[in-house]
């Protein structure tokens, strides 16, 4: 039984030009010819031809295809322990790059559940995406940062405004602690700062007292944050930094 290059291109699945190559180099090359001088390939062929599409798809070089399979003396098992040395390496590789990806995914997503019309009603004019690039760059090498997306790519309209509810409703005690001449190391502010720590774990992502120190120095020194925080009292920035470290202290 024999074929003609065309049978076994559609057979293997390859182009006919890579079986004129393939013969050209030596690699495959058919025991028979027609009358007329084409390729005639026997089943023989067809077994060498599977062989040799086995190794390229493990990434083999063509020569060393060669080598392994017209060298008696070559080991197909040394060479494969060393092919799956690199393809092992390889798919570590590609992983770390599809999770970037996956991450970067995801950080897109916050809030693209929401129409623009909802987007304001839950957050007015402020913009949770306007600082996405930023905070990606900062933290989103991060398993919160990771855990963050994930949640946010998950909540409604409903959701955000339970968020931003809680949120609101925080706030105000903190403003009433305050006006009430609380110093940020009582009882009642470190409660709230412990709150304030809960609720980014309950929504967000697991914050540990260290993660929250650093969020309360950026509180301060970053004027944006500073300045948000602020708008809603005087000096709310500062007092919730020093109710942070205080409660940190009694945690820790």
């Amino acid at each position: 039984m024999s074929y003609s290059v065309g049978q076994v291109a559609g057979f293997a699945g390859v182009t006919v030009r890579t079986l004129h190559h393939y013969d050209e180099i030596g690699l495959l090359a058919p025991v028979g010819r027609s009358h007329a001088g084409h390729r005639r390939y026997s089943d023989a062929d067809l077994d060498r031809l599977q062989q040799i599409l086995f190794y390229r798809e493990l990434g083999f070089p063509l020569d060393e295809v060669a080598a392994l399979l017209d060298d008696p003396d070559a080991d197909p098992r040394a060479h494969l322990r060393r092919r799956h040395e690199l393809l092992t390496a390889r798919i570590g590789k590609l992983q770390k790059m599809a999770a970037a990806v996956q991450t970067a995914m995801e950080a897109r997503k916050m809030g693209t559940n929401l129409t623009p019309e909802e987007k304001f009603e839950v957050f007015g004019d402020h913009d949770p995406e306007r600082y996405a690039d930023e905070v990606q760059e900062r933290w989103g090498h991060t398993e919160a940062y990771a855990e963050s997306q994930r949640k946010a790519a998950s909540y409604t309209k409903d959701d955000w405004l339970r968020i931003k509810e809680a949120n609101d409703d925080w706030m105000r005690r903190l403003i009433a602690v305050m006006d009430a001449g609380e110093e940020p190391g009582s009882g009642a502010a470190m409660d709230l700062a412990e709150e304030h720590r809960q609720q980014i774990c309950r929504f967000h992502y697991e914050c540990t007292y260290e993660i929250q120190i650093s969020l309360a120095d950026m509180f301060v020194a970053d004027e944006r944050y500073r300045r948000n925080l602020d708008k809603e009292r005087e000096g709310v920035a500062a007092f919730l930094r020093e109710a942070i470290l205080a409660n940190a202290v009694r945690n820790v």
